[in-house]
């Protein structure tokens, strides 16, 4: 499969336990796909809730296109993300757990559609923050040195 990497959510791994993933396709307009294929976003912010059986994205940042002329879209509006009825209903029962709550992931490209990848998370403590930062650093240490010791 052909997937072209478009964006990733790194600070939702920063900010969150992930604790189940969900692909899902969006609903875009011409200009935004354009602008998509230009690299020109930011998933941050954004978030996914549930509202009357479909799943809405918010906060999502698609630039306006470069060469698109005054039916160019609004780069904030909601946008449907296309998943089947068993998937919303099994992610509004996630989200409404005490502490979790769906973010983005990635923003990708798959065989010419746009999919993005949810994840239902759980809001990291600062004591877990902490720890997985020393984590990451024990690993870069322990990589330097063992690259040293393969010279």
């Amino acid at each position: 499969m052909s997937e072209k990497l478009i964006c990733t959510n790194k600070r939702a791994f920063h900010e969150y336990h992930i604790e189940e993933r969900l692909e899902a396709g969006i609903v875009l307009v011409g200009t935004e796909v354009k602008s998509l294929r230009a690299g020109k976003t930011n998933l941050t912010d954004a978030f996914v809730l549930v509202r009357s059986d479909e799943a809405w994205l918010h906060n999502l940042h698609i630039a306006p296109y470069d060469f698109g002329n005054r039916q160019n879209h609004d780069p904030e509006r909601q946008r449907k993300l296309l998943l089947h009825k068993k998937e919303i209903n099994k992610l509004h029962a996630r989200i409404r757990q005490d502490g979790c709550t769906a973010v983005p992931l990635k923003l990708y490209f798959k065989e010419g559609k746009v999919k993005i990848e949810i994840g239902v998370a759980k809001g990291k403590k600062l004591h877990d923050k902490r720890e997985d930062m020393k984590k990451k650093d024990m690993k870069r240490e322990h990589a330097k040195e063992f690259k040293i010791k393969m010279r």
